[in-house]
């Protein structure tokens, strides 16, 4: 019997264009390491998360894998949940937001192992996610894989208040 797969992740968030009617936010996105994510950047990037299991909640998920991923403790903060979202492969994805900055230089990633080339019996190590970026809403809905830029949106409509329109 299969069990449903699913994931945590924690998206960094920080505030742009001060207070006014300008305001918007940049997220914190990472590129997915490994050859097959090389050279590419188009649905390339993710929400720093990763997959857990029974008997482990997905905040403590979500906790752990920013962590393993970016090498750096979370720091501390309010956390908006900005529920699930089902990828395209079946996978349910949820997701939280935390106010935070981060110098993306800072991160120091964890890494996988994985035959490459493959068939060749060479095991290479390759970091989960290879680059860090601070992105606009814009940026982020060309860069993050098409099932996740969904929690881009429910973060501008929890946390940017709507521009009124010119009369």
């Amino acid at each position: 019997m299969s069990t449903a797969r699913r994931s945590a992740g924690l998206l960094l968030f920080r505030f742009t264009g001060g207070d006014g009617p300008g305001r918007d936010v940049e997220v914190l996105i990472g590129h997915m390491g490994g050859p097959f994510w090389a050279g590419r950047e188009a649905a390339s990037w993710s929400v720093p998360k990763g997959e857990y299991e029974a008997g482990e909640g997905p905040a403590a998920a979500a906790r752990r894998e920013f962590e393993e991923e970016l090498g750096l403790h979370v720091q501390d903060g309010e956390w908006l949940p900005l529920g699930e979202a089902r990828q395209r492969g079946g996978k349910t994805v949820t997701v939280w937001a935390l106010e935070a900055e981060l110098d993306p230089a800072s991160a120091v990633p964890g890494t996988f192992t994985m035959e490459w080339p493959r068939g060749s019996g060479v095991l290479r190590e390759f970091p989960e996610m290879d680059r860090f970026a601070w992105c606009t809403p814009e940026q982020a809905a060309e860069r993050l894989v098409a099932g996740q830029r969904v929690f881009v949106d429910r973060l501008r409509a929890r946390v940017v208040p709507p521009v009124a329109p010119d009369v």
